[in-house]
């Protein structure tokens, strides 16, 4: 009894109590206070004169002073033991540690003996540290919304045996409590976004106000004067006709509404839950929400959340547009050296003259759009599977494009129309089981436009009657003009060898060149 703390009123009575002529023992049995201590108690009223039925009781700040300092002098026992390391615990609060890690911090180097509530009880009365003072922030029905994301369960879906993560998107009504929940795989721009519509069309409303935390998908630089909004987000807001309003860094009790709400969803429906696949489990959701969330008492309002929102803010909700914001994700890419930009894993191309260039992308649901200096320059479909990639020809750089076009099929058919025997070559260089002969049928194909068709098909005619089906053969009949020049040359005239093909093969000498060149080899 005598290590109990005793509240003024209660030595109050005490001293009245003896003023009325009431004994220690009288006193003791009432267990109003013990025996021993009313004895130290009518020792110091004695002293003052409090016994004194004449004189009133002085003020509880003179019986304060008076009987805790007496107490403090007779009872040395009840010194704190962190007296001692007053002044390290004094540096460790004042540069915000917190209470258990100085409690522990002292018992292991300095070997400290008293417990975490003497650290707590000095720190207290040192007023050192100082608990913060919060107000509680009333709304009117219709003026804002808390959004915030929260953990989810991680479901194993049915069909596929495919374990994944989830979090859980809460937007809780100020005023009425009223909230709309989903479950998501990621915590992306476009997941952000669509969440808010659909949490729209579940209100049939939409709040003046979203007060949300900073995450990326909504803000790209939090700070306490001047956020940045998410470029997405902000034309959402335009469209639908909020404000978006994003709580000081490091300061969640702004929105400590939607904080309980993800709690209340976290603790109350998703334990001893079975879901089936993602679809399943918000089914299961929408339908708590509508029958036990909307339903249950709440413990602020002490109203039921869903009627307090039929009846009091439904009504003053915005209205929805007549026609549907479209959900749009932007962002900053840049234009890599193969003429692709990417955006969630998938490649979509825009102009080679941009290259290395800054753009802006904008995805929705069905397109991708890019712009470059404010002015559309490639439109894509949306793709949704890793690695795709969307290409219009019309990006690509002309060499490139040329040697994409131009493929085997497209050379036969202007050999075809070359002629038979350019045709017949082009089949030759594309029958070849170890070389891609590609490049050289576009070459020799683009000799057309230089010395025309004709003479094409006059050099192919020559290359292929001397077994040599090449671009650099027929390039070189073309070069000296032997496409002109019949097969069967008169030798007699004096023509050159070098220069004209017999027929009777690309090897074949003169007997006179041949002799001489024998004679050299033997040294006569």
């Amino acid at each position: 009894m005598s290590n109990r703390r005793f509240e003024m009123y209660e030595y109050r009575q005490v001293i009245h109590r003896m003023r009325m002529g009431e004994s220690d023992r009288t006193i003791a049995r009432t267990r109003l206070m013990g025996r021993i201590k009313c004895g130290r108690i009518r020792a110091i009223a004695g002293e003052r004169g409090w016994l004194d039925k004449g004189l009133p009781l002085p003020d509880d700040e003179v019986l304060v002073e008076a009987l805790e300092k007496k107490q403090q002098d007779v009872n040395p026992a009840h010194q704190s033991l962190s007296r001692s390391y007053e002044e390290q615990i004094r540096k460790w609060v004042e540069g915000h540690v917190c209470m258990t890690t100085i409690h522990q911090a002292l018992v292991d180097q300095f070997g400290f003996t008293g417990s975490y509530s003497s650290v707590c009880r000095l720190v207290q009365r040192l007023k050192l540290h100082q608990p913060k003072a919060t107000c509680i922030l009333d709304f009117a029905p219709g003026e804002a919304a808390q959004v915030d994301f929260g953990k989810g369960p991680d479901i194993t879906d049915a069909f596929t045996g495919k374990t994944f993560k989830t979090w859980i998107f809460v937007m809780t009504l100020c005023f009425s409590r009223h909230l709309y929940a989903e479950i998501v795989t990621d915590q992306k721009v476009s997941t952000w976004l669509s969440c808010h519509r659909r949490a729209f069309e579940f209100f049939n409303g939409v709040p003046a106000k979203a007060i949300i935390d900073n995450p990326k998908c909504a803000i790209t630089k939090a700070c306490f004067r001047d956020p940045e909004v998410q470029r997405s987000y902000g034309e959402l807001a335009e469209g639908y006709g909020f404000l978006i309003s994003p709580c000081p860094p490091r300061d969640p009790q702004k929105k400590g509404r939607v904080e309980a709400g993800v709690k209340y969803v976290k603790n109350r429906f998703v334990p001893l839950r079975q879901f089936r696949t993602l679809a399943d489990a918000n089914g299961q959701l929408r339908q708590w929400v509508m029958e036990t969330a909307g339903n249950r008492i709440h413990g602020t309002t002490r109203q039921k959340p869903l009627t307090l929102f039929t009846e009091s803010e439904k009504h003053l909700l915005k209205p929805l547009p007549d026609v549907p914001v479209e959900v749009a994700a932007w962002c900053q890419v840049k234009l890599h050296g193969n003429c692709h930009v990417q955006f969630e894993k998938a490649y979509y191309s825009a102009p080679f003259q941009l290259i290395h260039q800054g753009m802006w992308l904008k995805a929705t649901d069905a397109t991708v759009k890019i712009y470059h200096n404010l002015k559309l320059v490639a439109v894509h479909p949306r793709l949704k599977r890793s690695g795709a990639r969307s290409t219009v020809d019309e990006h690509m750089p002309p060499e490139a494009i040329a040697y994409k076009l131009q493929d085997p099929q497209w050379c036969l058919r202007q050999a075809e129309a070359i002629g038979s025997d350019c045709h017949r070559l082009i089949k030759t260089l594309f029958s070849d089981q170890v070389l891609d002969n590609l490049r050289a049928a576009q070459g020799i194909v683009g000799l057309g436009k230089k010395y025309g068709s004709a003479r094409l098909e006059s050099a192919c005619t020559r290359a292929l009657h001397f077994d040599n089906p090449r671009y650099k053969t027929v390039k070189t009949i073309l070069e000296k003009g032997l496409d002109q020049s019949p097969l069967q040359a008169d030798l007699s005239v004096g023509i050159p060898l070098s220069s004209v093909y017999t027929i009777d093969g690309r090897f074949l000498r003169r007997t006179g060149e041949m002799q001489l060149h024998c004679e050299r080899r033997q040294g006569l």
